[in-house]
């Protein structure tokens, strides 16, 4: 008898889905979310570079050509979203056909043919809003300046330990500065200088971050990213300085095309783009002299996540414990585990801070991630998918930090090859910690088999310069020779030793 087939199902995980457009000036974007522990995964991500900004400075007018093409790639995007079960579903236009006299025919052509997906124009406020949206979402404690730059606007937002204050959209974006300038970029220096010195609120922000978001200033940071042979190809919160961002704006603005070609990690796309997007970038380090640059992959798109899909940047959850604990519920074997390992290491860690506490809490949250991968391989891949995992609330260090700690927790020896990437973004003091508390789980893994309760019949404490594990009287837990080995390499790397009283002994 032929087994029954269950229907297939195109969303298979049950996870809630949306999808929105992003119609800027440049390009036309489609990014579709799946929603896991309050925070927006990307599974389908897709652009078409349309410039329909292109001319609109002289002509006031979208460009003609990419009017048309719009037509067929919003088809395919409409389809694409309908077909990944995907809502809401929404399309969001920005500075182009915001300002442009054929900007509301363009949309009325586009909801005739799709009557059935909001779209909206946004105005310079409204985009400024979403994109600072975006930006806290992943880094909820943000202080300093968001730049936004698009191919028509630049929006900038003073944030102020992750509140939103002033605001304000300049017509900077790159393509239209471009055309402003006659593409000449001595004249886009001074026109961009004129608009950001009339932002008289920058005044106020010296010494604090600059965060830039948008695809020009992205393609900035794979240019650094490619040109130092930094470790980490991901450009959300690749941090570098100001005296750095200065030699970078200057070689990338007064470079020409035939030159830009040949630098790696330049995309070939973004070639007209670059010399003005560094312009831009590099009055604003004059104008804001901020304390270092930060790029961020969140944006406009992540915002309108946030309030159409979430009601709001929610503060109950750090948002990087948000992405431990969902990636435990997706690896672990028991979810109970983690918070009897919060409470249990809590007592090494007495008088740290609260950034330290949310790290702390983060890997005993991620500890038990490679509980399913191949024991030969398990310390290297569970270091690999911390180290990439696409969570938007990690810096690098801190990426690098919790995948060293769980590389070290798998049995991981600190000078393996692969554990590369985190020897080069971590000074030797936080090496030290990272690996104190991955052999500290390593202990609790091996005394409680991943169980809460026989964890529950134990205790880690240091005593001046002894570090005594305790067991609890009729809690079926004993001293094996694997814990009694790793015991005495977690007080070696803590510089002090080992002791074990076992209360059932002592009882009898």
């Amino acid at each position: 008898m032929q087994a029954a087939t269950q229907p297939y199902r195109v969303n298979r995980t049950g996870a809630p889905r949306a999808a929105v457009v992003d119609l800027g000036s440049n390009s036309v974007r489609l990014v579709v979310y799946e929603t896991h522990g309050g925070l927006p995964v990307t599974i389908f991500n897709e652009k078409a570079v349309l410039r329909l900004g292109r001319g609109l400075h002289s002509t006031g007018r979208l460009n003609e050509e990419g009017v048309a093409q719009a037509m067929g790639v919003m088809a395919r995007f409409n389809a694409v979203a309908r077909g990944l079960e995907a809502q809401p579903f929404e399309v969001l236009a920005t500075a182009a056909v915001r300002d442009a006299t054929n900007g509301p025919d363009f949309v009325a052509a586009l909801q005739a043919r799709m009557p059935e997906v909001p779209i909206r124009i946004l105005s310079g406020d409204e985009e400024a809003a979403y994109g600072s949206a975006g930006l806290l979402s992943g880094l909820p404690e943000a202080d300093g300046v968001m730049a936004d730059i698009g191919g028509g606007s630049l929006e900038l937002v003073r944030l102020v330990d992750g509140v939103r204050h002033e605001a304000v959209s300049l017509p900077l974006g790159v393509i239209r500065l471009a055309d402003r300038a006659g593409g000449d970029v001595a004249q886009a220096r001074l026109i961009a200088q004129a608009e950001l010195e009339a932002v008289d609120w920058l005044d106020g922000v010296s010494g604090r971050d600059l965060y830039l978001v948008g695809g020009a200033f992205r393609a900035l940071a794979r240019i650094q990213i490619a040109r130092t042979g930094y470790p980490l190809n991901i450009i959300h919160h690749y941090t570098i300085t100001r005296e750095d961002a200065r030699e970078l704006c200057g070689t990338i603005a007064g470079s020409p095309r035939k030159a830009l070609e040949r630098i790696p990690g330049a995309p070939r796309r973004r070639l007209d783009d670059l010399p003005f997007a560094a312009t831009v970038l590099r009055r604003l380090l004059r104008r804001a002299a901020p304390r270092r640059v930060v790029f961020c992959a969140n944006g406009l798109r992540e915002g309108w996540f946030a309030h159409r899909v979430m009601g709001g940047i929610s503060r109950d959850t750090h948002p990087m414990l948000a992405v431990a604990r969902d990636m435990a519920t997706t690896y672990g074997r028991n979810p109970a585990l983690p918070p009897a390992l919060i409470d249990w290491t809590a007592q090494l860690y007495a008088h740290e801070s609260a950034a330290g506490a949310l790290k702390r809490e983060s890997a005993c949250w991620l500890s038990d991630i490679g509980s399913h991968d191949h024991p030969e391989y398990r310390a290297e891949q569970t270091f690999l998918r911390v180290l990439h995992q696409p969570g938007a609330a990690l810096d690098h260090p801190t990426r690098a930090w919790l995948a060293f700690v769980l590389a070290t927790r798998h049995e991981a020896e600190p000078d393996q090859p692969f554990l590369y990437p985190a020897r080069r973004l971590l000074d030797p003091v936080r090496l030290r910690q990272a690996e104190t508390l991955g052999l500290t789980l390593r202990l609790a893994y091996s005394l409680c088999a991943g169980t809460p309760e026989l964890l529950a019949g134990t205790s880690l404490q240091r005593r001046g310069d002894r570090l005594i594990l305790t067991l609890a009287q009729g809690k079926d837990v004993f001293v094996s020779d694997s814990v009694a080995r790793r015991l005495d390499r977690l007080a070696e790397a803590m510089g002090v030793t080992a002791e074990i009283v076992n209360l059932t002994a002592t009882a009898a």
